[in-house]
């Protein structure tokens, strides 16, 4: 049998291990290691392996990653997001869809200062979902409007998706997030529009607030606003406008805004030494989880490349004779369809790097391409059977049921493939601001 043979088994024997449910980071190590020996000896795959290993531990880039993990779990704790949300539902206490408008501008501000999905979407469920009962808002559009807007955390950077895409592509950081900035608030307005449309065409999905909960004393709403949005804002903009400028490696405007999250909690008094304790657990937990997997998928595509099965696709499909937009369209259909069964680090650190000789000899830029991975990997949060969203809302909502929650965020998982289209037909959506800043 050929090497290129075993590596299409050991891709089919990869997928399916992972969709019966064995733990990646260590299935990905066993496969990479065994068919290694079987295609091309023991002692070169053993060489490799630790050869990979080393060449992740030493990647700088990754050292963002725990540092992103951390500011946004603090910023989680300062209770920010609930002072936001509450004083722009008073803001636009008379406006039918008010509190959809609320839920996304707070998400998408939340989504910058975190990029943590599952915490978005929580919070969001928590703070959001009660009122929205008790104003008569529609299930559906609300938790379409709640799940959709905490997935924006994947694109709008700091996100620690597109830290780890970046070593991946070969592409610099500081690139992908000037290129997510616009399609993440194209995005926000798009799923805002949807909302105001909806309500515009049948005023009951959203009612205005009722009297007895609108706010007697401005100044009080406007401190309250001040106060939850101006000093996230702030950190955000310095952390990520350092990393944009040139400033700061992202590991170091890392590292000043989880320094910045931190002097915030203990501004607003939420700092406990439990709470401090629980944010190192997690964001050891986090980090653990993506840098062993970082290290286990690097060495898996190793072998996987060593193999000569990637050489052999790009001879394949580049003797199809197909068409640079032919080509992106195959692979955001392939990762579409991956992106229901799978979570984005699986997608981004074993197939994407598959797909990279293609996208070279098909002169496509990787910046562009790493944009339009991450808003169709948006739809992973957003599509059934994973959907993993829907099972962070219906623990914090458990009246909501799970059917009408699935029909919402389909609704908007529309809205995303529309804004990944327009990305797709538009490339300089993605590419104007990197462009603008760096001259690229």
């Amino acid at each position: 049998m050929t090497s290129e043979m075993i590596g299409f088994i050991m891709i089919a024997t990869m997928l399916f291990a992972i969709f019966v449910g064995y733990p990646i980071s260590f299935t990905l190590i066993f496969l990479g290691f065994v068919f290694g020996a079987w295609g091309f000896g023991p002692d070169l795959v053993f060489y490799l392996m630790a050869l990979q290993f080393n060449s992740v531990m030493l990647e700088q880039t990754l050292a963002a990653v725990p540092l992103f993990v951390f500011m946004g779990i603090l910023m989680e704790q300062a209770g920010l997001m609930e002072r936001l949300f509450k004083a722009v539902q008073l803001m636009l206490a008379s406006t039918k869809g008010s509190l959809y408008i609320a839920v996304l501008f707070v998400s998408t501000i939340f989504a910058a200062a975190t990029g943590i999905v599952g915490a978005s979407v929580t919070i969001l469920g928590i703070m959001a979902a009660k009122t929205m009962n008790k104003s008569g808002y529609d299930v559906k559009l609300a938790a379409g409007t709640i799940t959709a807007g905490g997935t924006l955390g994947i694109l709008i950077p700091p996100s620690i998706m597109l830290v780890v895409m970046g070593p991946v592509l070969e592409v610099p950081v500081t690139d992908l997030f000037a290129a997510a900035i616009i399609p993440g608030i194209m995005l926000a307005f798009m799923y805002t529009a949807y909302a105001l449309i909806r309500c515009k065409i049948d005023p009951s999905l959203g009612p205005e607030l009722p009297m007895e909960e609108r706010a007697n004393n401005w100044r009080i709403v406007a401190r309250e606003f001040f106060l939850g949005l101006v000093p996230p804002a702030m950190l955000v903009g310095f952390a990520l406008g350092s990393i944009l400028l040139g400033w700061a490696t992202p590991t170091e405007g890392a590292g000043c805004g989880a320094f910045g999250a931190l002097l915030l909690t203990l501004a607003y008094r939420k700092m406990t030494a439990k709470k401090f304790y629980e944010a190192l657990l997690k964001t050891l937990e986090i980090s653990v989880l993506i840098l062993f997997l970082v290290a286990a998928s690097n060495f898996f595509g190793a072998v996987f490349s060593r193999l000569g099965t990637p050489t052999m696709l790009t001879e394949t499909l580049l003797s199809l004779d197909l068409s640079q937009m032919q080509v992106l369209l195959l692979v955001m259909a392939l990762i579409f369809v991956l992106g229901w069964p799978l979570e984005w680090v699986p997608i981004v650190l074993i197939i994407v790097p598959i797909l990279i000789p293609v996208l070279d000899k098909m002169g496509i830029n990787l910046t562009w391409f790493g944009i339009l991975v991450a808003v169709n990997l948006q739809t992973a949060w957003l599509s059934p059977p994973v959907a993993l969203s829907a099972y962070f809302l219906k623990a914090v909502v458990p009246e909501w049921n799970l059917k009408d929650i699935y029909l919402g965020m389909m609704q908007f998982m529309v809205i995303q493939l529309i804004g990944l289209l327009l990305i797709l037909m538009f490339p300089q959506i993605a590419l104007w601001l990197p462009e603008y800043i760096y001259g690229k």
